[in-house]
């Protein structure tokens, strides 16, 4: 359970043994990272290493990262990387590799960046170091995203610069991914 969201029983919907890389996309609040955690339990036990990239600039970001970090079993190894994830992935010490969550990521690079609107562009080779982190390390990555491309189109220029680049990143993620789950008022639809 994650903020108050029961996780489905994740031997419904397994991910195929040979997936490597697998995908956990879906709205806010709709069981995303409880499922993934579900999963990487049953994948790697207390062998599991999680990548955080929220910041706790807020009370209330501070309540939710104190809320996630008293969900996750204590014996996994925590990695709280806020930029650099393609780093913390190469420095994972086991097998199994949850990073939760790709949308907070994509924002804290698109915020950083000297004009985010035009910049888009500069964001893509982050990607792809993940990417070629993923493939030289051989671990298992479960990676949890948002779905933010549903619903209407934002009235800013940032606002619609990040669903642009979140939609790419994770269309690229769905693509390498051996596995794709959406998730839906907390249930599980198996994509890939």
């Amino acid at each position: 359970m994650v903020d108050g969201v029961p996780a489905p029983a994740v031997d419904e919907v397994p991910a195929p043994a040979e997936a490597r890389l697998i995908l956990v996309t879906g709205g806010a609040r709709s069981g995303k990272s409880a499922f993934a955690q579900e999963e990487a339990q049953r994948l790697g036990g207390d062998g599991v290493s999680f990548i955080a990239t929220a910041q706790a600039l807020d009370a209330e970001m501070n309540e939710r990262i104190a809320a996630h970090r008293a969900q996750r079993p204590r014996e996994w190894q925590t990695l709280e990387e806020p930029l650099n994830v393609s780093a913390a992935l190469r420095q994972a010490r086991h097998e199994v590799v949850l990073l939760d969550c790709l949308a907070l990521w994509v924002s804290n690079l698109l915020l950083r960046q000297p004009d985010p609107v035009e910049r888009l562009e500069a964001l893509i080779p982050h990607l792809e170091a993940l990417l070629e982190a993923w493939r030289d390390t051989g671990k298992r990555l479960l990676v949890v995203t948002n779905e933010v491309g549903l619903g209407i189109v934002p009235e800013n220029p940032l606002a619609r610069r990040y669903r642009d680049l979140l939609g790419f990143a994770n269309a690229r993620l769905a693509r390498e991914a051996g596995a794709v789950y959406l998730m839906v008022a907390g249930l599980p639809l198996r994509l890939k």
